[in-house]
């Protein structure tokens, strides 16, 4: 349902990885202000608000296509030196608010397994635990996240600039949401990716073993 008056702007991202037995299965969406934007389906990512012209969708759609593939090669070659009879679920949610007070608050939220794994701390871009015992695969996970600054430094931007950006000019227009954006929307869904390519590598080598 669109927000009301009262409530915040939102730009919101969830994206859903099952794992089983080596095989990555891809979904979620977007929506930008209770609104529809975006659906990911298997390797599949359509647009249902056209934010971005057609060329640069197009370019988009590859990029998004890349890392997931790329998602899925990794953890493909994981299963074959630590093979796995159970399936995993990885849950990224993301996004900012924009308050009426001109406020925003951006997050990043992961779960594993449908427990809270993983958060990014956007002021610091830092990834924190949030598994709430010990566990050596969330410690190797962050610590694996944390090698890629140029990951976390996008992701802060994104978070802090590029969705923060987006809802102010949403906010400062009147009507439904104009074709003519070209804010690129989909970088979110790119980032994401490349958290979960991170996260793999700490969750299916420390699978059955030690870090």
């Amino acid at each position: 349902c669109p927000a009301s008056p009262a409530a915040p702007l939102a730009f919101t991202m969830l994206q859903l990885t099952r794992v089983y037995k080596g095989n990555s299965v891809f979904r979620g969406n977007a929506s930008l202000n209770g609104q529809l934007s975006h659906v990911l389906e298997r390797n599949n990512v359509t647009q249902v608000i056209p934010l971005e012209s057609p060329d640069a969708w197009a370019r988009r759609q590859e990029e998004v296509f890349t890392y997931l593939e790329n998602f899925r090669q990794l953890v493909m070659l994981f299963n074959k030196e630590r093979p796995t009879n159970f399936t995993h679920h990885l849950c990224c949610h993301l996004g900012c608010r924009l308050y009426p007070n001109g406020t925003a608050q951006s997050f990043y939220e992961v779960t594993l397994n449908r427990t809270a794994f993983l958060s990014f701390h956007v002021p610091s871009a830092t990834w924190e635990q949030r598994w709430p015992r010990e566990l050596p695969v969330a410690a190797f996970a962050q610590q694996q996240l944390m090698k890629y600054p140029r990951t976390t430094q996008d992701l802060q931007y994104f978070l802090n600039t590029t969705c923060v950006s987006l809802l102010q000019a949403q906010s400062a227009r009147t009507g439904p949401v104009s074709g003519r954006s070209r804010t690129p929307l989909v970088l979110g869904l790119v980032l994401g990716s490349l958290g979960l390519l991170g996260m793999a590598l700490g969750i299916f080598l420390c699978t059955g073993g030690s870090c």
